[in-house]
């Protein structure tokens, strides 16, 4: 696998939300990263991206929705009036609502604007604002931004019986408010205690209170993968974060992120980001310069 396909580093580790438009080039590498983006596909003839395993031809004024840990390229557009919005995945968390949107749209990666025009306007009229504050000099342009990013959010719920149609039958699913909540309670756990000393998914379903059964299904179907894959990526997402900075062992940064052996902590982030820890630093540092 060739790790220069994947991106290697947030947007910025502090901010909670960024943008940018104006690209020349007409096609970015699949990758994956911590952070969620919007897309807002700009004018051509050929726009086409791809999210998973699907890939999708667009147009003008349509909306492309990656959520965090999600792989995904752009195959052919035209980028130069195209708008991305990046999103942090901690902003996202900081909020029940938020977090809950997240997992019920799990599966909605594209918003036409031909089949959806008055919700297409709306995300207009928000993006436009977007644009304008957060290119300004305004001292509050991020939490001005993060704003209008919750009323874009919150669009979804609006209009969740018109998108309802754009999942399928096998990736819509629903849970009562309380599951929503154990399940994200666990989750904060496991990101909170990845040194803990059992972090099994039989154990994190006796922290939720249910049984194992349904907590594998539960997992499986709002996050998109298996629970070890899952606490895998979490590991690696911490493990980056440290690579990423000074000061640390390859041996420290392991165990920090819950790896129990320096072994496994190469096998999995080779099989995960296509390098080892050290050529991740390396790449990293190099980027840095």
């Amino acid at each position: 696998m060739d790790y220069h396909s994947y991106e290697i580093y947030d947007f910025d580790h502090v901010s909670a939300f960024n943008m940018s438009t104006g690209y020349k080039e007409r096609s970015y590498q699949p990758h994956w990263h911590s952070y969620g983006e919007i897309l807002l596909v700009g004018p051509g003839k050929t726009n086409i991206y791809s999210v998973g395993k699907n890939t999708y031809e667009l147009d003008k004024d349509d909306i492309v929705l990656v959520w965090p840990m999600e792989m995904h390229s752009i195959v052919d557009a035209d980028r130069k009036e195209s708008l991305v919005i990046q999103f942090s995945n901690g902003f996202i968390n900081s909020l029940f609502d938020l977090r809950r949107i997240m997992h019920m749209y799990r599966n909605l990666h594209i918003i036409r604007a031909k089949a959806h025009p008055e919700l297409a306007s709306k995300y207009k009229v928000i993006t436009t604002q977007m644009k304008e504050i957060f290119f300004s000099d305004r001292t509050d342009r991020e939490i001005r931004c993060c704003m209008l990013l919750m009323e874009f959010m919150l669009l979804l719920l609006e209009y969740r019986k018109e998108l309802a149609p754009d999942i399928t039958d096998e990736e819509r699913y629903g849970y009562t408010d309380d599951i929503m909540r154990r399940m994200i309670s666990v989750t904060d756990y496991i990101k909170n205690n990845l040194t803990a000393d059992d972090l099994s998914q039989g154990a994190m379903a006796e922290k939720a209170g249910i049984s194992r059964d349904y907590f594998s299904r539960i997992f499986k179907n709002v996050t998109g993968m298996n629970y070890i894959k899952w606490l895998n990526m979490i590991r690696l997402e911490k493990a980056s974060e440290m690579l990423a900075e000074e000061g640390r062992s390859m041996t420290e940064i392991a165990m920090l992120s819950g790896f129990q052996s320096i072994p496994s902590f190469n096998r999995v982030f080779r099989e995960e980001k296509g390098m080892t820890p050290g050529e991740y630093r390396a790449l990293f540092a190099g980027n840095e310069k």
